[in-house]
């Protein structure tokens, strides 16, 4: 979503060209900036918690971005960059925990995910237009309809991000 609408929907809430490209410049370099902090963090703060908690990040900067007031582009910068911290990891560790799970075939799997990554985008890419068109949405209503996707990939991530299998109990 951020990376296709995040200009156009700054422009909408009155933004000038220049601070929503900063506002979509601010989402990728938070994307970035958040994979190295929480491979930094990896001690304190397991790659599984942080699979567990982002989904919630994203979902609640959708809804921020939702609720954008119109002048207020600083807002917006913001909730991009909370956007796209809350973005940061899932793909990557999505992919570590895939190929974890499935060690004789990580390499397909890995192609696999990307794969869905990318169809996943041209989806928002392309389909968001038509819900504006047709179905006569606002972005802001969309945004704020993308948050429930999050919070169902949040519920998704308690079952799918399994601890560490315990060493077993030695007998003496």
């Amino acid at each position: 979503m951020n990376g296709n609408w995040a200009s156009l929907y700054m422009k909408k809430l009155g933004a000038t060209t220049t601070l929503a490209s900063i506002a979509l410049t601010i989402f990728w370099g938070t994307v970035t900036a958040g994979r190295i902090f929480f491979a930094a963090i990896e001690k304190w703060f397991p790659e599984r918690r942080t699979c567990e908690v982002l989904p919630f990040v994203v979902a609640g900067a959708f809804l921020a971005i939702s609720l954008l007031p119109t002048g207020k582009p600083y807002l917006g910068i913001l909730a991009f960059g909370l956007a796209g911290l809350g973005c940061s990891a899932l793909l990557p560790l999505t992919v570590s925990f895939a190929g974890e799970e499935l060690t004789t075939i990580a390499a397909s799997v890995a192609g696999g995910l990307i794969a869905f990554y990318q169809i996943g985008y041209g989806i928002a890419a392309f389909g968001v237009g038509p819900l504006q068109s047709w179905a006569r949405l606002e972005l802001n209503t969309i945004y704020g309809g993308t948050a429930i996707f999050a919070l169902v990939m949040s519920a998704l991530s308690f079952v799918l991000v399994r601890p560490a299998a315990a060493a077993p109990c030695s007998q003496n």
